[in-house]
């Protein structure tokens, strides 16, 4: 299997080969599409990221509550045709696969500023999709709330 950075996306992962059984491997490369599409501003590759047959919620930084496919992917619709977004850099991934559900933890910083993202994957045919995205900021270490 080539690293991600042989792949040309999503170099910031830091999973070493063979330390995550398929399916976490399989959910991670999920997570890489995700990113790929955010960071091309791809919204074909964004509408094939996102759960067809599952429920899907979504939320924003500042945003309120996003729920179903149309409204989420309106929402992604307004960030990719922005021509002023800002570039997110990630940080290190973790995965948890629990039967057909992976969630995976990772980091972000938009702007300069911090922020933890949750994303759910399932499975719908055979594919992992993601069902929920929630991305926000955190406490640094050092820093008063």
């Amino acid at each position: 299997m080539r690293t991600a950075a042989e792949r040309g996306g999503y170099p910031w992962r830091v999973t070493e080969p063979g330390t995550h059984t398929e399916a976490e491997q399989e959910a991670l490369l999920a997570n890489e599409g995700f990113y790929r599409a955010l960071g091309n501003s791809d919204m074909g590759a964004m509408e094939q990221v996102w759960a067809r047959m599952a429920r899907v919620t979504c939320l924003h930084p500042g945003w309120t509550l996003l729920t179903g496919r149309e409204e989420v992917l309106e929402s992604w619709r307004t960030i990719l045709s922005n021509p002023n977004q800002p570039r997110i850099v990630g940080g290190g991934a973790s995965v948890s696969v629990l039967g057909n559900t992976a969630v995976i933890l990772c980091r972000e910083v938009v702007s300069g500023s911090p922020l933890y993202a949750t994303n759910v994957f399932v499975r719908e045919e055979g594919s992992w999709r993601m069902t929920h995205h929630h991305s926000g900021p955190v406490m640094v270490p050092g820093t008063e709330a």
